[in-house]
């Protein structure tokens, strides 16, 4: 494929909301899991007592 402008490659032929938004999800998937893994270890780690609650 070929693109004659920035407006063009960001467009991707009529598909790019679902490409950038794919994209988007992604990252934001990507940076969101690993807080969220923390926060569940930490839960699993109170429920079982190595850790008060306090920290």
């Amino acid at each position: 494929m070929v693109w004659n402008s920035a407006g063009d490659f960001f467009a991707m032929g009529g598909y790019g909301l679902y490409v950038w938004g794919s994209y988007g999800v992604t990252a934001a998937w990507m940076l969101l899991e690993p807080v969220l893994a923390a926060r569940r270890h930490r839960a699993a780690l109170v429920a079982i007592g190595e850790l008060d609650e306090q920290g």
